[in-house]
């Protein structure tokens, strides 16, 4: 199939893409990678009248240290976060992350915006967003703001957007340097959405937890957070924690979905048993320090 017939608009700044966007009155769409997009398109799934390419815009990529934290513009590559030193230390989760987004060739085009913009509630950057407490940064014909990640996922595919509103960029906070971090998902094949998807970060100080975000994707209508979990961790020794009654406890935090791949007592299982074993593992070589 061919999509079908649309305007389309090259924005030649953040501003011009925005009054795009408001012209379009809730049935224009913007384009930047366009791996979800174009296959949408092509099936006619989507069908919007006026298409806006926000590739050309200026300032709209790039990776950079902001106060108390990194700043990735919403166009820049999924390869190029892949591949940046800045992110490689500051945001190590993130990279390792990116690593399981999609394939090489899809990571050329895929940017970090289209991914926390569509919000698939199986995808790795939302998730990432969420668990380290990241900052959305959108422009508006109003002006601009920043929605905290816990604000920001609303439901499935539906974010705190409106219509007429562009991300610019992320903001990720600094977590302190020795953080212990995890990410891993189980998928069919290397590429696909995760079936069940963990990311953690435990911040330690002299052999207790100070800090810990336990993030979920695969594992409901949106990314989560196993808020409960978190809490009961903090202040606690690493050396006498119970992890096991803690992937209980952050398993129960979760909403798995049945569906073709998999149901939910088979999601449940495995984040039980996949944190279980990953937490021990990451946290005995704290021990061992």
């Amino acid at each position: 199939m061919k999509a079908a017939p649309f305007d389309y608009v090259v924005a030649e700044s953040v501003d011009h893409a925005v009054r795009s966007l408001s012209d379009g009155d809730g049935d224009a769409m913007l384009l930047a990678g366009g791996q979800t997009l174009m296959p949408l398109l092509a099936l006619r799934l989507s069908n919007p009248a006026l298409l806006i390419d926000i590739n050309r815009v200026a300032g709209l990529s790039g990776v950079a240290r902001v106060a108390g934290g990194t700043r990735i513009g919403a166009t820049t590559r999924q390869n190029a976060i892949l591949a940046d030193p800045l992110v490689a230390t500051h945001v190590p989760v993130l990279r390792e992350a990116t690593r399981h987004v999609g394939h090489h060739q899809t990571r050329n085009r895929g940017t970090i915006g289209g991914s926390i913009g569509l919000a698939e509630p199986a995808a790795e950057y939302p998730c990432v967003a969420l668990t380290l407490g990241a900052r959305i940064e959108t422009a508006s014909p109003s002006g601009g703001r920043a929605v905290e990640a816990d604000d920001y996922f609303l439901g499935p595919y539906t974010t705190a957007l409106d219509p007429d509103e562009l991300i610019t960029g992320i903001v990720f906070p600094d977590w302190p340097p020795q953080t212990v971090t995890i990410v891993h998902e189980v998928a069919r094949r290397p590429g696909d959405f995760a079936l069940v998807g963990l990311i953690c970060a435990f911040a330690i100080d002299q052999g207790r937890f100070t800090r810990v975000a336990i993030g979920w994707f695969g594992m409901g209508p949106m990314p989560m957070r196993s808020r409960r979990a978190e809490a009961a961790l903090i202040g606690q020794e690493v050396a006498t924690a119970d992890i096991a009654g803690l992937a209980r406890l952050a398993i129960e935090d979760t909403d798995p979905l049945t569906d073709i791949h998999a149901d939910t007592a088979y999601r449940r299982m495995v984040g039980t048993r996949i944190f279980e074993r990953l937490v021990t593992e990451a946290l005995s070589k704290v021990v061992k320090a």
